[in-house]
């Protein structure tokens, strides 16, 4: 995919040697066009949204209801159902805060990022039943284990869409019919599918919808809610104050109309307009050219692994997966092959838990694994050369 020169970054070299940069699923590079697009506010519009009458205010608004459209356009969406939040985690946290549960089930995977299983595990202490299905071996979600769980107590069905550490992407539409049937309500935590398949949250039924910007090219503290819009009109306010309210009076308040009422107080203008800036140019792409893109370059780097003696990929047999590979190899620290390849080569990994603990400890890997992950920036070069230092790597540590 010819979109290097998109990435000022990749010019970069580090002790003479270019970089090849492999933790997208922790934070993807930025193309100029979002840069451009977040200091054009600060040097040509600097204002509040929504609050003075100025033309420089009457601009941010404009652009920032503007940008709210080209985000709600890159999932399918009606501008008034998208919430912009700091990240996914801030959107899981409004639903669980938002919903009443009490006395319900709340169903997940074993699978889920932190972020998809803390708040659940804290509601479980308030009177919440929580449930946990096992993935299969390779990461993907079995949907009959799945209608097993779901039954007339289940208020709540919170799946990761895209794993971060298998990359196993579940079936929405299958999902959300299981949920449904039993009068349940679906949320994806969409954070790692977002950027890099195609999503219409209107066709798949989802009831709510969770993605962040930095993963998805954007910059970071940037991020999104999906909700159906009478669902979101009977959701509880998370956070109070600027912004969220119509009216204020000694005895409480009126609520703003969503979605202005989930976003309190002063947005990262900037951040907000790369957002929509980054969805623009996956847009323009397409998302179905990103999938088949990445595609391509996972089979390479799974088929380049699995060449390493005493190496395992964790999930490397999903039947749908992104371009991501977490792996671990026999009597080797991750930590130390993520440091070593980015001290020789200028290989930037990522290394750990990657934020899904409980996953890890379930399948016997305590100090977690190895992560390279792709983007549309990645190149078969770049795997190849990967693959040939690791081997390298690997033999040096045997």
């Amino acid at each position: 995919m010819n979109v290097r020169q998109d990435f000022p970054i990749l010019e970069k070299r580090i002790n003479g040697s270019p970089i090849i940069y492999m933790d997208s699923a922790c934070m993807a590079l930025k193309p100029r066009q979002v840069v451009d697009a977040m200091n054009e506010y600060y040097t040509d519009f600097t204002a509040c949204h929504g609050r003075s009458a100025h033309a420089f205010a009457q601009e941010t608004t404009r652009r920032f209801e503007a940008a709210r459209q080209t985000v709600a356009k890159f999932i399918g969406a009606a501008s008034s159902e998208v919430v912009f939040t700091r990240n996914t985690t801030e959107a899981i946290n409004i639903v669980a805060n938002g919903l009443d549960l009490v006395g319900g089930t709340v169903v997940t995977t074993n699978l889920e990022h932190n972020s998809n299983l803390l708040p659940w595990l804290r509601l479980s202490k308030q009177g919440v039943t929580h449930k946990m299905v096992p993935v299969e071996e390779n990461g993907a979600l079995d949907l009959e284990k799945l209608a097993e769980a779901v039954d007339k107590n289940t208020r709540l069905v919170s799946l990761v869409h895209t794993s971060n550490v298998t990359g196993a992407t579940i079936d929405a539409r299958e999902a959300a019919k299981i949920a449904h049937d039993n009068d349940a309500l679906l949320l994806l935590d969409s954070a790692q599918a977002a950027p890099h398949v195609p999503i219409n949250a209107k066709k798949s039924g989802v009831d709510f919808l969770a993605f962040s910007g930095h993963k998805m090219l954007g910059p970071s503290g940037t991020g999104a809610l999906y909700g159906k819009k009478a669902l979101l009109e009977e959701l509880d306010q998370f956070i109070v104050g600027g912004s969220t309210v119509k009216d204020v009076s000694a005895d409480g308040w009126v609520p703003e109309e969503v979605p202005g009422r989930f976003e309190a107080g002063l947005q990262d203008y900037a951040g907000v307009l790369g957002f929509a800036a980054a969805a623009d140019y996956l847009t323009r792409i397409g998302m179905g050219k990103v999938r088949d893109y990445e595609k391509a370059l996972g089979a390479r780097l799974l088929e380049g692994l699995a060449g390493i003696d005493k190496l395992t990929v964790i999930g490397g047999d999903a039947p749908e997966r992104t371009a991501l590979a977490s792996f671990v190899v026999e009597g080797v620290e991750p930590h130390d092959i993520a440091m070593i390849l980015s001290e020789s080569h200028n290989i930037f990994l990522r290394s750990g838990m990657h934020c899904a603990h409980f996953y890890h400890k379930e399948v016997g890997l305590p100090k977690g694994t190895v992560r390279a992950s792709l983007y549309i920036y990645s190149t078969e070069e770049e795997i190849d050369t990967f693959v040939s230092a690791l081997s390298g790597a690997v033999n040096t540590f045997a």
